[in-house]
């Protein structure tokens, strides 16, 4: 397609897409104006789930997924490849919002997506690089430690035992991997380390086996009830579901809903494994450590680490541009927090470095819902965890379209609606005061051993 880039551009966006196998080049775009049953826009996990299990539990369901470049082009295709049971709201939070056992029920049904993802991808054939050796939590100082027995308290008082989440001692930690400086850890089993770029372009070949229509180049300039509209033409539909996450804030009316945030990573070459035997992660638990500015890696398949965090500031009026992908500084930061995990590594080579944007909402709650009256329906939010909780956003949002009164569309996340972001400059502002305050208060945690109170008061002021 003339003007649409090509197989090597859609490569440099991540190592992980860059391995992919398969052509990168966009497929078919829409070829006019269409009339299906269920139109969706985005076709990243959020998306594709969606499709899938509509597909599957109604063969002959009409349904079109317009994609603004290629399947798996925002996060689905860049992230950390963590399929973890994290949900970006609390147990006390959403406790809060809609009583405990609702709480409860929504980190069960977490857990229980990790298991789902793995179960689709091998009976689809999707060779995702599934290991499910779950994920350990360095504890690296003493607030650190602090808090991570607070998590380990915090799950006993809503019933989460030793099964689902325990506190390691420095001993128990090593035996993961040899990080420098660690006073113990959390480990949970509910985690798989993946490919993330193979798991969706995969997901987009099971849907379009089962009739879906993945349109790609096909930008939707607008979602409306009814119709989505694209340069091209116009998908009539009676529901039309929102699947746009980071990107969200492109479309008219929907500035404020989303904040794009970016989180950046980087991969190492593949390491032998003498080094590996001096690192350890053996069965390739992913793992981070209890910081607040969060950091993200695995050991994957081919033996490379894969490394990410935050840090990369959030852009005026919620922009998304392509240079914005790559900063340099944040990619040295990494790079010098990687080392200082495993000094080993020193002269190890990096040989891809990306980001993206991810979508944060004002209250730090991800959400998945469907207005019957008008057929229109979303899901997003997911703040960074968005692998296994992308899964049950779409079987939640397929049982709401065909009616099926499940126990997934009574969890508290179903129809909730997060608070608008503020108008600028007030959330450039404190998007970013939030990131430097983070930033500042692991460095003097790192000093002085004690927990930052000016992180705790910023972390409620953002809803996290």
């Amino acid at each position: 397609m003339v003007g649409m880039p090509s197989d090597e551009t859609y490569r440099r966006l991540s190592y992980w897409l860059d391995s992919v196998p398969g052509s990168l080049a966009p497929g078919d775009p829409l070829p006019g104006d269409l009339d299906v049953d269920v139109a969706i826009a985005g076709a990243g996990f959020t998306g594709l789930w969606t499709a899938y299990y509509l597909a599957s539990a109604q063969p002959g369901l009409r349904i079109a997924v317009c994609e603004a470049h290629i399947a798996g082009f925002g996060a689905s295709g860049r992230n950390g490849g963590w399929c973890s049971a994290l949900f970006p709201a609390s147990l006390a939070k959403l406790t809060r919002m809609a009583g405990r056992d609702a709480a409860i029920a929504m980190h069960r049904a977490m857990q229980q997506c990790v298991d789902e993802v793995g179960r689709v991808a091998a009976a689809e054939g999707i060779d995702c690089h599934w290991a499910k050796g779950g994920t350990v939590a360095f504890a690296r100082s003493a607030a650190q430690l602090e808090r991570a027995r607070a998590e380990i308290a915090e799950a006993r008082e809503f019933g989460f035992g030793e099964d689902d989440l325990r506190l390691l001692t420095a001993a128990e930690a090593r035996e993961h991997a040899e990080a420098t400086d660690v006073l113990g850890a959390t480990y949970t089993p509910h985690c798989a380390a993946i490919h993330p770029a193979r798991l969706v372009r995969g997901l987009a070949e099971a849907v379009r086996k089962r009739g879906v229509a993945v349109y790609e180049a096909t930008p939707v300039t607008e979602i409306a009830p009814g119709s989505l509209r694209t340069a091209v033409g116009t998908v009539r539909a009676r529901y039309v579901i929102r699947a746009t996450e980071g990107y969200t804030p492109l479309l008219p009316g929907l500035g404020r809903a989303i904040a794009p945030v970016y989180s950046l990573m980087i991969a190492t070459e593949p390491l032998p494994e003498a080094v590996w035997a001096q690192i350890g992660l053996t069965a390739r638990p992913t793992f981070s450590d209890h910081r607040h500015m969060i950091i993200y890696g695995q050991r994957t398949a081919d033996g490379r680490f894969a490394f990410g965090g935050r840090g990369a500031p959030y852009h005026l009026g919620s922009a998304i541009r392509p240079e914005f992908d790559r900063v340099p500084r944040v990619f040295d930061a990494l790079r010098h927090t990687l080392t200082d995990l495993f000094p080993v590594l020193a002269d190890v080579k990096v040989t891809h470095s990306w980001g993206g944007p991810l979508g944060i909402p004002r209250d730090w709650c991800a959400s998945a819902g469907l207005d019957p009256a008008t057929g229109l329906g979303w899901a997003g939010g997911y703040v960074g965890d968005g692998v296994a909780t992308t899964n049950l956003a779409g079987r939640t949002v397929a049982d709401l379209i065909l009616g099926t009164g499940s126990d997934l569309t009574r969890l508290p996340w179903v129809n909730h609606h997060s608070p608008r972001w503020e108008a600028e400059p007030l959330r450039w502002l404190g998007v970013n005061a939030g990131l430097h305050t983070m930033s500042w208060a692991d460095r003097r945690e790192a000093r002085t051993g004690r927990q930052s109170r000016a992180a705790q008061v910023f972390g409620r002021f953002l809803g996290g």
